[in-house]
């Protein structure tokens, strides 16, 4: 490389780092915007990874991390010598396809349909009902269930004695609780998960809907060809976040929903750790399961997003 190449990249470096500030400056509202969630993120889930050392360590309490003893992979070991391993492990695998497989298209399939609604009220009335559920937690969403489901004058039941039925206990059967579990998630997630959808949707040139019903296309055409292909990458991109989650189905849900007769096909992850964590103060071993999840998370969402730029969508990164 010449004097003057090395000379002229000199010259540019300045430059560069000015321009970066300028547009910092400009953008000052943005960034501003966008420090709360990066301190959360950095406080509350970066910083806390320090603390993934305790799961090579027989840690104390009293003693800290710097004071307890170093046992290597001694934890990892345990967690897949344990029986109750693998029951765990395909209990929250199955629960996964059930939300990857059932719950996903739902908020697409739901949007479509939002979308397809010319009455500016009638749309926005059904919007704001099938939010209303997100922002009610879990623990009311499980308390309704309980009163809808139970075998004492629970409304089903009630109406299954009324026809001449037998009453069904779902809250303490095993067969009913993966039934119950995604029926939930759809109440409670599929209306808000619409959001992302519809915005993507409201961003598709119009001239391309008239241009294809000039061609004769119906709507189901239309939503074939035109809308779907432009929300595809929105999809992909929730796809591969989604993917990220398979072991990480939320322990709140799943642990009310839990009891000792269906603690067969409910028990994942998430209530394990709590159980051995917190209930039986087995901290190191918690940690190692915990550590175990999310880099099976980190695993998959590194393949989705090589697949998806494989079929030449852009990806999460």
């Amino acid at each position: 490389m010449g004097e003057a190449a090395v000379q002229k990249i000199k010259s540019t470096k300045p430059a560069t780092k000015s321009g970066l500030m300028r547009r910092i400056v400009k953008n000052r509202a943005i960034y501003l915007m966008i420090l709360p969630g990066l301190l959360y993120f950095i406080i509350f889930k970066y910083i806390p990874m320090g603390g993934l050392v305790i799961a090579m360590q027989d840690y104390k309490p009293y003693l800290g991390i710097t004071g307890s003893p170093w046992v290597g992979f001694r934890h990892f070991e345990r967690l897949f010598a344990e029986p109750m391993f693998f029951t765990i492990l395909k209990n929250t695998l199955v629960l996964f396809l059930l939300n990857l497989v059932i719950y996903f298209p739902v908020p697409i399939v739901l949007a479509l349909m939002l979308n397809e609604v010319r009455s500016n009220i009638f749309k926005r009335s059904v919007q704001t009902l099938i939010y209303i559920p997100h922002f009610m937690s879990w623990v009311i969403i499980v308390a309704i269930t309980f009163v809808m489901l139970s075998v004492d004058r629970g409304i089903i039941n009630e109406i299954f004695a009324m026809l001449g039925l037998n009453k069904i206990n779902f809250l303490m059967s095993s067969e009913w609780f993966r039934p119950m579990y995604i029926l939930q998630v759809i109440w409670r997630e599929a209306g808000w998960g619409t959001i992302i959808y519809l915005a993507a949707m409201a961003a598709i040139d119009p001239q391309l809907y008239e241009a294809a019903r000039m061609d004769g296309a119906n709507r189901f055409r239309q939503i074939w060809h035109i809308t779907l292909p432009s929300i595809r990458s929105v999809i992909v991109v929730l796809l591969i976040l989604k993917i990220g989650d398979v072991l990480e189905l939320g322990f709140e849900h799943v642990y009310l929903l839990l009891n000792s007769m269906n603690r067969e096909v409910a028990e994942i992850f998430d209530t394990y750790v709590y159980t051995a964590g917190l209930k039986q103060g087995q901290y190191s071993f918690s940690t190692a399961v915990g550590f175990f999840k999310s880099f099976i998370g980190l695993i998959l969402v590194v393949i989705a997003n090589w697949l998806s730029k494989k079929v030449g969508e852009e990806g999460i990164f």
